[in-house]
């Protein structure tokens, strides 16, 4: 027997061992599929597509240009702007299609306090998109 000891006597002890032949055959089917599917997955149909040039138009939205300077002083596009108007014209470019983007140039001695009320009221009046307009160090 294949399976068998060398041991004298008419009983036979129990063997523990694992049959590795089923796990053995398995392995050797899915080898199989794997070498015959892989050549597959990388084939690719060869399809002649349509060629358009276009431009994507983009539309650049207005911006405007808030300015403080080191007094709190403030600027509408270059232009000195009332502390009490300041909610109306942010009101009002809020409302426009498509809404200009807010860009805000402060002072180096502008105080943070007076700086955070402007973009608190921007915020309220319904600026989506406000940036920080800074001058590179040379």
């Amino acid at each position: 027997m294949a399976f068998g000891g060398f041991h004298q006597g008419g009983e036979r002890q129990p063997t523990s061992d694992i049959n590795m032949v089923p796990l053995i055959d398995v392995m050797l089917v899915l080898l199989i599929v794997f070498m015959i599917t892989a050549p597959l997955l990388t084939h690719s149909v060869k399809i002649d597509l349509p060629k358009a040039a276009s431009q994507p138009n983009v539309e650049k939205p207005e911006t405007v240009t808030l300015a403080l300077d080191g007094d709190g002083k403030l600027f509408w596009n270059n232009e000195p702007l009332p502390d009490d108007q300041l909610a109306t014209r942010l009101t009002e470019a809020a409302g426009r299609t498509p809404q200009p983007e807010l860009h805000l140039r402060a002072d180096q001695n502008t105080r943070y306090q007076k700086l955070a009320e402007v973009m608190s009221e921007a915020r309220e009046a319904g600026i989506e998109k406000m940036g920080f307009i800074t001058v590179p160090e040379r």
